[in-house]
């Protein structure tokens, strides 16, 4: 069997998300936002692959993310790097009580005793009028904080390594305005004042648009990626709203954003949302959706990955599906290996396929665990594939 000529990375992502076979399926970890390791299994990832210690670098706080460092992405041959906004000058973190922060919307989370993560405990806007959105002191999108740097980040990834640059932009709306009124505040209103909550997240998103449009400004055709938005819509076993609602009142902003990043970059369009997804994912590619991340497979309508790639696989890219539910915290490597062979086999097929974990990899995941998803990624991914489901 003749193998492929190999390519650099960036030939071979973009390859692959045009929806052609390139030399091997490339893989990702922590470089598009979504799909990350935490803290402690960074941690124990490090430990184990016998690194010299290092100072971790928290990426999220909410989630507890991490930046992953240029070694350990260079071990599992990582085919992305990340771009990322800078912090605003004006509009830090604001720290509130023994183990939470207020952050520029306005929102407090804290995280509980003996918790990874932090929780919302208050949302910070608590009238459903017109009015008070046109009052509420937001965010200044024109902070120079956000866009200092990026220039010259954008051009040294692009001219001076072979990676696939994603440009990390998120302009989610629909969850934030979520957490900007509470959950079910906001779900009363999406129900109950449909007017106020679309003005709502058409707000927010205007905001989340003009610092996308600023840092396009910076990094020119520097990127080959843009992760537009991660507005989670689904949950375990159907969409966390109905498709109708969905249609009605978050669809067309999600189309407004998808064509704000196609008149301005040619750089792919890159969507993260989990959950059962799979009654609106028509309407995903719809609206201008290229990439899809991160297909939680255990999710209802998500796991026969082989059906989503004969549905979509002939307009869509799939990004993830790794699952990190079972197979990644309680699974042996031996397993992991054996969930990386399905989905290459499943999703592989023709391009359009980037292995990577469902979300983040979180802290019971055993290292092994982690070695094992990217060496079989590499040994199992070459085209022509031989990965028989």
């Amino acid at each position: 069997m003749t193998t492929k000529a190999e390519m650099t990375p960036r030939e071979r992502v973009m390859a692959t998300l045009d929806l052609q076979e390139p030399d091997r399926v490339p893989v990702d970890l922590a470089q598009a936002g979504g799909d990350g390791i935490t803290a402690v299994a960074y941690q124990h990832l490090i430990d184990h692959l016998g690194l010299p210690p290092r100072k971790l670098r928290i990426m999220s706080k909410l989630a507890q993310s991490v930046h992953v460092d240029e070694d350990v992405l260079q071990r599992f041959r990582v085919d992305f790097r990340r771009l990322d906004m800078g912090r605003p000058d004006n509009g830090q973190n604001e720290p509130v009580g023994e183990d939470g922060y207020r952050d520029e919307w306005g929102v407090v989370r804290t995280r509980p005793e003996g918790s990874y993560y932090y929780d919302l405990t208050e949302s910070p806007f608590t009238e459903d009028t017109l009015a008070a959105i046109d009052r509420y002191p937001w965010p200044d999108a024109e902070d120079p904080g956000r866009y200092r740097g990026l220039r010259e980040r954008a051009r040294k990834l692009h001219e001076n390594t072979d990676y696939a640059v994603v440009l990390n932009v998120n302009s989610a709306f629909f969850l934030r305005c979520a957490e900007l009124r509470g959950w079910e505040n906001f779900y009363m209103d999406m129900a109950g004042n449909p007017e106020f909550a679309s003005a709502l997240m058409k707000k927010y998103l205007d905001i989340r648009l003009r610092m996308a449009e600023r840092t396009l400004e910076e990094v020119g055709d520097h990127v080959d990626i843009v992760f537009a938005t991660s507005d989670d819509l689904g949950m375990t076993d159907r969409p966390i709203v109905s498709p109708e609602m969905y249609r009605q009142l978050i669809k067309p902003l999600q189309k407004k954003t998808f064509d704000f990043f196609k008149a301005r970059t040619p750089a792919k369009r890159f969507f993260h949302s989990d959950g059962a997804l799979y009654p609106i994912i028509a309407d995903f590619i719809e609206i201008g959706v290229e990439v899809l991340n991160p297909i939680q497979v255990s999710a209802v309508g998500m796991g026969d990955t082989a059906k989503l790639k004969r549905e979509f696989g002939d307009r869509l890219a799939f990004w993830g599906a790794i699952d990190t539910h079972q197979v990644l915290p309680l699974g042996t490597p031996e397993d992991v290996r054996e969930e990386v062979r399905r989905r290459i086999a499943d999703l592989g097929p023709g391009g359009g396929y980037v292995v990577c974990s469902v979300h983040n990899i979180q802290p019971e995941v055993p290292p092994e665990n982690v070695v094992a998803m990217f060496d079989a990624a590499h040994e199992l991914g070459r085209y022509p594939l031989n990965t028989p489901r």
